[in-house]
């Protein structure tokens, strides 16, 4: 297997780790996965970021191919958490997609004791207009700490859809006001921008965090 090449935000020895992935169709290095490893970086994180396979052969010139099923994709997340260097704590999650694997994966490595959390961006509760699709049957019985950032307006679950599902108590839900899929508000409606809600969204996280060790 090939090395896994990380992008590094933050450190110091013994720091609590987040492992990010990025969403379906943007890789580790966007605006808002740097701006989230930035925001955590300054609240005492460290943060490693990564991409799946598919993702990393579109930089080497390979064809821009829809990414495959969440289901397949948890072999690579696992693959990563083994070759991330990390000597202290470990928090797992990602944006949207990235998220959503994580949150597969999270319980089978809480209970070896590998890591600590799980911390979604986004979460895609369901298809974007197809709201009877629920993805959250796992999300029920969930036993790792869990903290979700969500918008209140992202049409993959909008907080009125949120709160009629069955969630386990060991997952907490922090609402970014009138945020999209990308925790973005309408700036004519909140007077404020996405700036806003990522740092409101790193903030949490990072309290959160804190509180797992």
């Amino acid at each position: 297997m090939a090395a896994i090449p990380f992008l590094l935000d933050g450190g110091g020895e013994g720091r609590t780790t987040v492992l990010l992935a990025h969403g379906a169709g943007a890789a580790m290095d966007t605006p808002f996965m740097g701006a989230v490893a930035a925001g955590l970086a300054a609240r005492g994180l460290r943060v490693a970021r990564f991409e799946f396979g598919y993702m990393a052969a579109r930089r080497s010139g390979g064809a821009k191919r829809p990414p495959p099923r969440a289901e397949k994709l948890q072999a690579e997340f696992l693959d990563a958490v083994s070759e991330l260097a990390c000597t202290g704590p470990l928090i797992i999650g990602g944006k949207s997609m990235g998220g959503r694997v994580a949150s597969l994966v999270a319980d089978e490595l809480f209970a070896c004791g590998r890591i600590c959390g799980l911390l979604c961006l986004g979460y895609p509760f369901h298809p974007a207009g197809k709201p009877e699709q629920l993805r959250t049957a796992h999300l029920e019985g969930l036993r790792t700490p869990a903290l979700i950032c969500q918008g209140t307006r992202d049409p993959f679950g909008t907080r009125t859809e949120v709160a009629g599902y069955a969630l386990a108590p060991q997952l907490r839900l922090h609402w970014l006001e009138d945020g999209d899929h990308d925790l973005k508000p309408c700036r004519t409606v909140t007077g404020f921008g996405q700036e806003h809600n990522l740092n409101a969204a790193c903030a949490a996280a990072g309290d959160w965090a804190e509180g797992l060790v």
